[in-house]
């Protein structure tokens, strides 16, 4: 007898549906074929004790599983449920007149119970796409399957029930969510907030700046001056995340099982934080199966890198393209996968390799060629793409002692927010721009145009500083952003004033 159960590949942060055909014959034999891999082929051994603890086994016969495509590579152990309900089928020990009506997935224990999968969300976006009736899965990803509307989530513990409901019509009970009550429950107050950061008033004005425009940003100074703790409260200021950009980034953490258990659509921006003992392949994402890296769980939220040049340099040269992009491709010789990386980068660094600035009297001194050969382990091009460089002092003590509330992240984030609504009208007509970080060299000569004088004082800049193309970009920009919060149209001296100050790197002998 021959049957037909669906599940789905996940490739990228897209589905593919498979066909499991499942033919028993006679003679003995099990044999599975369509390019399955290790953890699939030992899927024969969970499948057995499963149905044995539960009333029923895999027969002695000769039993052909085909995963269809059979030219594309299946991986993970989360087909065995789809396995297990094709098998029970095709040998005559249960009925499953409507089992292709539904996409069936789980990883089975020896009991019969069920482990969580990974990819959940871009499953049930394609088998609503493919026009399936329902999508059975384990319990612990039915909330994240049921953000997608016109499709039964249903969320189960054990294979009995999926009998169950097949076999004798028990009916399971669907998951329903609210998507947009369950995406604005998840707006609550940050964990870090601005209002712990003493002092520094000229460093939260950059961070402020960043978060409106959506501008990468490089954060210079010695150890204990608050780079990490003014990096980690940054999210806290960022405009809430659309119900578009959160499913997107949802998908993603939903393809590595990043996902936290019983949570539905994500509702607060990434924020990532890898150890700079990191590979290319981790950050940028890769290996023999593909899978999104740490620019790509940023995706609509942030990256931060502390202690920058303690990357490798060939770590953070692969940064280049995607930071250009906003995505990053992936090919292998059988295929060619794209991830998403739209996110903002916030670096922190010491300018020297003793921590501290050339004074004589820091703990460590650095000569300046010290210094020099520090920063040089990061390139020029990589530097040009981040907008901000801003060199972070020492807090004194009266500011640390003082017991005024500084003002917090909501307050902060008003404003923010205010800036981007302005970005958000500006680009209505865009598809792929939403703020100004994201602007090409057409929309930059349209909205940044400036006058006699502002031309005078960005030339004077770029002559003395030596600036690049790019870099004069960023300056555009940084500066069409200041305007925004300043909610004018126009971008003035004062704008680019101010944004010229940002580009701290690009400054001769700003070592002192």
């Amino acid at each position: 007898m021959l049957t037909k159960v669906f599940g789905s590949a996940v490739f990228g942060v897209e589905a593919t549906t498979i066909t499991v055909e499942v033919n028993v014959d006679k003679g003995v034999g099990y044999h599975l074929v369509g390019l399955p891999d290790n953890a699939i082929k030992e899927s024969s051994y969970r499948i057995a004790a499963a149905l044995q603890n539960n009333g029923y086994k895999i027969p002695g016969k000769k039993i052909i599983l085909n995963m269809s495509p059979a030219d594309l590579r299946k991986e993970g152990s989360a087909y065995d449920m789809t396995l297990a309900i094709g098998i029970l089928i095709a040998t005559g020990q249960i009925q499953g007149p409507d089992v292709d009506k539904y996409i069936i997935m789980g990883e089975l224990s020896l009991d019969g119970g069920l482990q969580p999968i990974k990819g959940a969300l871009p499953i049930a976006i394609k088998a609503r796409e493919e026009g399936f009736k329902g999508f059975i899965l384990p319990k612990q990803n039915a909330k994240e399957a049921a953000i997608v509307n016109d499709i039964d989530v249903y969320g189960i513990e054990n294979i009995s029930e999926v009998i169950a409901f097949f076999k004798e019509g028990t009916p399971l009970e669907p998951t329903v969510i609210d998507t947009r009550e369950e995406f604005y429950k998840g707006l609550e107050h940050p964990e870090f907030d601005f209002a712990d950061v003493k002092g520094q008033e000229s460093i939260k004005r950059c961070m402020e700046i960043a978060a409106a425009g959506g501008h990468n940003i490089i954060l210079i100074g010695p150890p204990g001056s608050g780079k990490t703790m003014l990096s980690k409260r940054l999210p806290s200021i960022l405009p809430p995340m659309s119900l578009r950009e959160a499913l997107e980034t949802t998908k993603i953490h939903s393809v590595v099982g990043r996902v936290k258990e019983n949570q539905g659509l994500m509702s607060e921006r990434p924020f990532r934080s890898p150890h700079h003992t990191i590979s290319d392949v981790a950050l940028v994402g890769g290996g023999a199966y593909p899978q999104p890296g740490e620019i790509s769980l940023s995706h609509n939220g942030v990256l931060f890198l502390d202690e920058l040049p303690e990357f490798k340099r060939s770590v953070l040269e692969v940064m280049r393209q995607p930071l250009e992009d906003r995505e990053v491709t992936i090919s292998r010789a059988r295929f060619t996968v794209t991830y998403p990386s739209s996110f903002m980068l916030v670096a922190s660094m010491n300018p020297s390799p003793g921590g501290y600035f050339n004074d004589p009297d820091a703990p460590v001194s650095s000569s300046p060629a010290e210094m020099q050969r520090y920063l040089s382990k990061i390139s020029g091009p990589l530097l040009d793409r981040i907008d901000i460089h801003i060199e972070v002092t020492p807090v004194p003590f009266e500011k640390l002692s003082d017991e005024t509330k500084a003002e917090s992240s909501v307050e902060i984030r008003k404003r923010v927010t205010a800036a981007r609504e302005i970005q958000v009208e500006r680009f209505r007509e865009s598809e792929t721009i939403n703020y100004n970080a994201q602007m090409g060299v057409k929309q930059i000569r349209k909205h940044c145009a400036l006058d006699e004088a502002s031309k005078e004082l960005l030339k004077t800049a770029m002559e003395r500083l030596n600036l690049s193309a790019r870099a004069y970009d960023r300056i555009l920009k940084v500066a069409r952003t200041i305007a925004d919060m300043d909610a004018s149209d126009k971008v003035t001296g004062t704008h680019i004033s101010e944004a010229i100050q940002y580009r701290s790197l690009d400054r001769d002998g700003w070592l002192g």
